[in-house]
């Protein structure tokens, strides 16, 4: 596997390199390709990875009371149904 430190030392050494008027086209490059990705992923309809994980616990906590619900309704259900038996054997 690939040191990310040693790209990164590679990277700093390379850029170290270039010329002045090279290094500040690819510092202007960088800069605009950051704005058009930022303006492009802000069109996206897509959230944060914190706001995912809070929205995945919510959805949990819902299924969970949900299952609750529904094993309560079959007990009223069951309830109903054995009342209206007995009612009915009368």
């Amino acid at each position: 596997m690939i040191n990310p430190q040693k790209l990164e030392e590679i990277a700093a050494q390379l850029t170290g390199s270039l010329p002045p008027g090279l290094k500040a086209f690819a510092d202007d490059f960088e800069t605009k390709t950051k704005q058009v990705l930022q303006s492009q992923l802000n069109k996206l309809d897509v959230v944060s990875r914190e706001e995912f994980d809070v929205q995945t616990q919510v959805l949990l906590r819902t299924r969970e009371k949900l299952v609750v619900l529904e094993q309560q309704v079959a007990q009223l259900i069951a309830q109903q149904t054995n009342q209206t038996e007995q009612n009915s054997e009368q």
